[in-house]
């Protein structure tokens, strides 16, 4: 979490209602010359938009936290989920007395005052249980008191909050009373915790806290336990929570954090492979919520507003539940000028109203929106429950898009300038769409604007982008999608090898005709390559890439022509082969959260002795490397690796194995390759 930077009550002011703001102008930019090229499209279905989407953290310093003024602005800005009691103050609050000793909390922040403010906002409570200084019993009892005594069904529920923030991997900043700090601890004590708390209501959902793949403390094993955090937490704990619990602060710059984005696919990739190799059986149950994001430079201004929509719109296409903002009220930071707007350096998304300690520089009124809010708004002015995210993309990086189909069949389109200097003209491409000549809704969040315009104006096609801004385009079909195919349902894979998967999905409902039969496409970046049709609900794809990742829809095609919306998205990955002239052992050792040690074993399984080799394989992502390696000559160009011999073990004997090493680096998701190619030749894996 990030802390308050005041421990006074917030200061009252003049609310400044969302409805009401005008947008100001912003500062001049020039035209980038070359159109930005976006594709939309909607045959590369993702995830579905749940209706505890957008998200905001609450915290018991907050004095305004129950508030009617703030909890309106909540509303109006779409707030569906609401966390409590604030980040590293769930380890040292007590709910029965509300006290947090160590902290300040505020007056009028108790749980029923804060489920008044989530009831008036119409949201859904997200409450943490206090696992530093609590006990099970203690957590059991504000379960009973929440659904039983008050009837309040609250269904989400975390134990603790950045809990291997304890010391136990140097660094101390969580309260946590017992003597055990390890990871196998936590996941013990959790374990406790479900059993006490499902106990008194079997239909809450239970959360544990994991750390972000790419982030510290991840890939790091400290003490006896016997992995990583996550793998520790997940191996023991995971047949008895519901969901898992991460924060994501990227850091850097403005254009740093803006740029580390891209991680987040890479990131849900990973999280969701840890869930379903360490979690047990029916992992696949098991959800995801994003309960902090926050930036460290421009809190208060556009960039926060474009890593918010960027970031909500990113986690909730690859199926994350919930995604979160830290948090509505926090305090004065460090004052700076950003993009030509000055920035308070707060966390909070409204303005607290606060000064500096010498009083030079004060925060607008109680309550006044920054950016970050409006972009919450632009949020839920684009996705709406229900909806189902399609693939969007660019081609160019200051340039991103996101997009919607609605369940009447509208499309809404998200778009991200980056760039602080330069509009930026684009042309919109569509594939399974053909949008009507009828002028689109457009919204428009400007840098420096203190509200959203909006208007019915321009082409589904064309559109220039303001320099540092988001717009959202929602479009009407051309034609009617009466009558059309149900969407069929999510796909599974079995038999994957190294060339082919067999994809397997339930049948859709007929509409108007006849289904004729279903088409299995491949999400190629923005682009959908078509793997093949067939008239059964089974479709078995040959000539797949080793080691690749890929992700593939469904749609149904009926004798008329008319085609369903896209499957619920499948991801999955091809291995190596089972049976190689060759093997290749890749290892990781000693990884302190941005590097680690790593090694290759290569093993000769042919008939004849190899004299002289090369092995090659391609880092999954742009950000991993090798930064120095031994026993071998390393190269690196782009994502791809080449490994040559030294003289001393140029010969692999029949039957025999050479070994070389190298410090392996990282400053993202380290998505590790599982496909080598020795002398050509793709290898198995051991």
């Amino acid at each position: 979490m990030r802390t308050p930077k005041t421990r006074a009550a917030l200061p009252a002011g003049l609310l400044l209602a969302a409805s009401a703001l005008a947008g100001v102008n912003p500062p001049s930019a020039s035209a980038a010359a070359d159109p930005v090229t976006v594709t939309v499209n909607t045959r590369a279905g993702l995830a579905t938009v749940p209706d505890t989407a957008l998200g905001v953290n609450h915290a018991i310093w907050d004095a305004n936290l129950g508030t009617a003024e703030t909890s309106d602005l909540l509303r109006d800005a779409g707030v569906q989920m609401m966390r409590y009691p604030g980040g590293s103050y769930a380890d040292i609050n007590h709910w029965k007395d509300h006290t947090a000793p160590g902290g300040y909390v505020a007056p009028g922040t108790d749980f029923d005052t804060f489920m008044a403010a989530v009831r008036r906002a119409g949201a859904q409570p997200m409450i943490i249980a206090n696992y530093g200084t609590g006990t099970p019993a203690e957590a059991a009892d504000w379960v009973r008191y929440a659904n039983v005594t008050k009837g309040y069904d609250a269904r989400y529920w975390t134990v603790g909050n950045e809990n291997y923030g304890n010391g136990h991997y140097g660094s101390a900043w969580e309260a946590d009373n017992h003597p055990d700090k390890s990871a196998t601890q936590y996941a013990r004590l959790v374990v406790e915790y479900a059993d006490a708390m499902k106990a008194v209501d079997p239909s809450i959902k239970v959360g544990a806290v994991l750390t972000m793949p790419g982030n510290w403390p991840d890939g790091i094993t400290a003490g006896s336990d016997p992995g990583p955090w996550n793998q520790t937490v997940l191996s023991i704990a995971g047949p008895k929570i519901d969901f898992v619990d991460v924060h994501w602060y990227p850091g850097g710059t403005a254009a740093e954090s803006l740029a580390r984005v891209n991680h987040l696919p890479d990131a849900a990739y990973l999280l969701r492979q840890q869930l379903t190799r360490y979690s047990g059986a029916n992992a696949d149950r098991i959800g995801i919520s994003f309960t902090e994001l926050n930036v460290d430079a421009g809190r208060t201004t556009q960039p926060a507003a474009l890593f918010l929509a960027d970031v909500y719109s990113g986690l909730l296409e690859s199926g994350v539940f919930t995604v979160q903002w830290w948090n509505v009220h926090n305090g004065m930071g460090t004052v700076t000028q950003v993009a030509g707007q000055t920035d308070y350096g707060d966390f909070g998304m409204l303005s607290s109203g606060a000064c500096t300690e010498d009083g030079s520089v004060c925060q607008p009124p109680l309550n006044t929106p920054f950016a970050p809010y409006h972009g919450l708004r632009m949020m839920k002015l684009f996705a709406t429950p229900g909806d189902q995210f399609v693939r969007a993309g660019t081609d160019e990086p200051l340039v991103t898009a996101h997009a919607v189909r609605r369940v009447n069949g509208d499309l809404a389109v998200l778009l991200v300038n980056k760039d602080p200097d330069n509009d930026h003209p684009v042309t919109i491409d569509y594939a399974g769409f053909t949008p009507s000549t009828v002028a689109p809704t457009v919204s428009t969040l400007t840098n420096g604007a203190t509200g959203i315009a909006t208007s019915q104006s321009g082409s589904a096609t064309s559109r220039t982008l303001p320099a540092y801004s988001l717009t959202t385009i929602v479009l009407r079909p051309a034609g009617t999608s009466a009558g059309r195919p149900s969407t069929p349902g999510k796909p599974t894979a079995s038999g994957v090898t190294d060339r082919a998967a067999t994809i397997t999905w339930p049948a859709a409902t007929p509409g108007g005709s006849p289904i004729a039969k279903y088409e299995v496409y491949r999400h190629n970046g923005a682009v959908s390559e078509q793997l093949g049709e067939t008239a059964s609900t089974s479709f078995t794809v040959d000539n797949l890439v080793p080691g690749s990742r890929y992700t593939v829809n469904v749609l149904a095609r009926d004798t008329a022509g008319r085609v369903s919306w896209a499957s619920p998205p499948l991801t999955f990955a091809t291995g190596s082969p089972a049976a190689s002239a060759c093997t290749v052992r890749f290892t990781t050792a000693n990884d302190w959260g941005n590097g680690y040690i790593g090694g290759v074993d290569i093993t000769n399984n042919g008939t004849k002795p190899i004299s002289g080799w090369t092995l090659t394989w391609r880092w999954p992502t742009g950000w991993q490397q090798v930064s120095s390696g031994w026993s071998a000559t390393w190269e690196q160009v782009g994502t791809a690796v080449r490994v040559t011999p030294t003289d001393d073990n140029r010969q692999i004997a029949v039957g025999a194995t050479v070994s070389a090493g190298f410090v392996g680096a990282y400053s993202g998701p380290n998505v590790l390759p599982t496909a080598f190619t020795l002398n050509g030749s793709v290898c198995a894996t051991g």
